[in-house]
């Protein structure tokens, strides 16, 4: 029974060299019970596979987004002048590399495509399953040498590495925590939820402009996502503020209300914590001193990472102005870390 199809072209690749493309999953059922008769699930390729002498593919590397972001967000100045070139931690000539876009923006299937509030609701764990099924069915990827996924992606690492402990060689998930999403990072989330779900002219889902309180709410997601010391850099007065404020709320214009409120509300599902010893391959877990959104105060890394048998943990302190969370986008500050990792992980078997 044919069960997926594979659609790859050149045209319009994101950066020299890669190759984008899309998986088609019939009837995909999400964890809901949900059926989508044909689920897109669009992807970036960038190097060449390298075969063992049973032909099986042994240097790719799945790398991961974050909430609102899609594949090319890898494809990002402070990433890719960083991480892909000879000699750098993702070496494009050493490593096959797999970005999907992950369900609900970007390529892949999403509630904008005209199902609006009527696609099946999805969570964290419908999305691995999706990228599991891209790279064993889709692609013939059997193993993985390195899954690296930074914010929501750095969350689906941990769950990808509890659910196919031998998919891969080692993982790395960058600007996460290994517990439910709570506290200030679920009231700041909900925030944005009911900026779009309590607003009467978001109609259902039936909009046909985005609702007001979510424009005027979005800057929120901005706001916690970056640096104090950053925010003071770039706004030094109040009028420079309030304009930067002004900007944020704009781009909530370009942005589709009903994608945004899937995917805010697709980390309902997860919390890797109950089975962290599931997790058997090198581990390693990357945060930000300056992260809002994973508060090292609150010691949830330091306290869980110790469950998995070969995990480590990092917590780096970058110079001001630091960026907070997004400094998961600068490869130059973590790549080092990652690439040493990398570089010390056991060969497949």
């Amino acid at each position: 029974m044919m069960v997926g199809m594979l659609s790859t072209a050149d045209a319009a690749s994101p950066f020299p060299g890669a190759q984008e493309g899309h998986f088609v999953i019939r009837d995909f059922q999400f964890r809901s019970g949900e059926v989508l008769p044909e689920l897109k699930v669009g992807y970036t390729l960038l190097g060449e596979p390298q075969r063992d002498a049973q032909g099986r593919i042994t240097n790719a590397v799945l790398l991961l987004h974050g909430t609102t972001g899609t594949a090319q967000n890898w494809f990002l100045p402070g990433l890719a002048k960083s991480l892909y070139g000879p000699g750098q931690p993702l070496d494009r000539q050493r490593y096959f590399l797999i970005i999907p876009d992950g369900i609900g923006l970007g390529r892949s299937s999403k509630p904008s495509d005209g199902l609006k509030a009527h696609f099946p609701r999805y969570g964290y764990h419908d999305m691995v399953t999706a990228n599991a099924r891209l790279l064993q069915e889709g692609l013939r990827v059997d193993h993985l040498r390195a899954i690296v996924g930074t914010s929501m992606g750095g969350m689906q690492t941990w769950l990808f590495a509890e659910r196919y402990p031998d998919f891969m060689d080692g993982a790395i998930a960058i600007a996460s925590q290994p517990t439910a999403v709570s506290g200030r990072n679920m009231m700041w989330r909900q925030v944005l939820i009911e900026s779009i779900r309590g607003a009467a002219d978001w109609k259902g889902g039936d909009y046909t402009v985005p609702p007001e309180s979510f424009v005027h709410v979005w800057p929120l997601f901005g706001i916690m996502t970056d640096g104090a010391s950053h925010l003071q850099t770039i706004a030094p007065t109040r009028a420079d503020a309030i304009a930067h404020y002004r900007t944020l709320s704009a781009n909530a214009r370009l942005l589709d209300a009903n994608d945004m409120l899937y995917r805010f509300e697709a980390s309902a599902d997860y919390n890797p914590q109950p089975d962290l010893e599931k997790i058997k391959v090198p581990f390693l877990a990357i945060n930000f001193q300056d992260d809002l959104l994973n508060p090292v105060e609150l010691g949830l890394l330091q306290q869980e990472m110790p469950r998995v048998k070969q995990g480590k943990a990092v917590i780096l302190s970058p110079a001001a102005p630091s960026l907070g969370h997004q400094n998961l986008g600068q490869g130059a500050l973590w790549g080092p870390v990652a690439a040493d990792f990398l570089e010390n992980l056991p060969a497949h078997p």
